[in-house]
């Protein structure tokens, strides 16, 4: 079984309270964890995260509510980590996919639900009551027209909870219905998935906001790490040089080593006593000097007051690099 194959939980904020003080009794599957992509989410990026997502939410409940002119509610679920490819896999082959810049940030947004809940908000607007089925098929013209309407309005929503975090000015680039045709980032890509709970009149969907980790990272960053005060600046400073300090007291291991070979296993078990092992390092070649099986400096044999020792040297692999480029 290889590390890829683990299982673990993604990392994911609680779910909300509800207002009686009641959690949510939802529960997210487990889903592979691929240690070659560790988590990038801190948990303060998901705090800072979490407090935006969920001011999007009441905003956009207040929005459909009024747009739709039925019962509304959108809740934060949870915030996790994914490659684009993993979340796309996720999907089923028809899903509503709106594709939206960032400006001036780099990259593309997500915002996605049940094709079937897109469809009944168009009935809703258009004065229909937006229950029984809905048509599985791509919209026409009209119909893009008055969800185009809606959605514009919930990226203002989405611009203004996100304000404390960076300036955005959102814009719907497109639409799709097949999540494998929604180019919005690549597929090793990691992304942010903050899913929501929603209630549409009868009709209780998942709906998912992606947004692309690397575009927001510094500005998460930045959130997490707030001009500090002089004295609190003077305080960190005496802390680091404390702990600097103390680092430089630690000991180590350190080896000075022959530069490393391979050796067939056979003669190694063949070894004797009076056997010469040949080590392959010319005479004038510098020893490795590492620590932690990491070199960091190169020595030649001396002697110190009848002990051995290793006198650091530049490195002539380096020297001879740079002067010769």
């Amino acid at each position: 079984m290889s590390l890829s194959d683990t299982v673990a939980e993604a990392p994911s904020v609680p779910a909300p309270r509800n207002p009686d003080g009641q959690g949510r009794a939802r529960r997210r599957e487990p889903r592979t964890y691929d240690f070659r992509r560790p988590t990038k989410l801190s948990r303060e990026h998901v705090r800072i995260l979490q407090i935006a997502q969920e001011s999007f939410a009441r905003q956009a409940t207040t929005t459909l509510t009024s747009a739709l002119r039925t019962g509304a509610r959108m809740e934060l679920v949870g915030i996790e980590q994914f490659s684009y490819d993993d979340y796309i896999a996720t999907l089923p082959p028809s899903y509503f996919l709106a594709v939206f810049t960032l400006e001036p940030l780099p990259g593309k947004g997500l915002l996605a639900y049940p094709l079937d809940t897109a469809m009944a908000m168009v009935d809703h607007m258009l004065g229909g009551a937006g229950a029984g089925d809905q048509p599985n098929r791509p919209m026409t013209g009209m119909e893009s027209s008055i969800t185009g309407h809606l959605l514009e309005q919930l990226l203002e929503q989405f611009a203004d909870a996100f304000a404390h975090i960076t300036a955005l000015q959102p814009a719907l680039d497109g639409v799709e219905y097949n999540p494998q045709l929604a180019q919005a980032a690549s597929g090793s890509e990691t992304v942010m998935v903050s899913t929501y709970s929603m209630r549409i009149g009868a009709r209780e969907p998942e709906a998912t906001l992606v947004l692309p980790f690397s575009a927001f990272a510094g500005p998460l960053n930045n959130a997490a790490s707030p001009q500090l005060s002089e004295s609190a600046r003077v305080k960190r400073q005496r802390a680091y040089e404390a702990l600097t300090e103390r680092l430089n007291d630690v000991p180590v291991d350190v080896s000075v080593r022959f530069n490393p070979i391979e050796v067939p296993s056979g003669d190694l078990l063949s070894l004797a006593v009076g056997d010469v092992l040949l080590l392959r390092h010319t005479q004038d070649s510098p020893l490795e000097v590492t620590t932690n099986d990491v070199t960091f400096a190169h020595a030649l044999p001396s002697n110190h007051r009848r002990r051995l020792a290793a006198e650091i040297v530049p490195d002539i692999a380096a020297t001879a690099a740079k002067d010769h480029p």
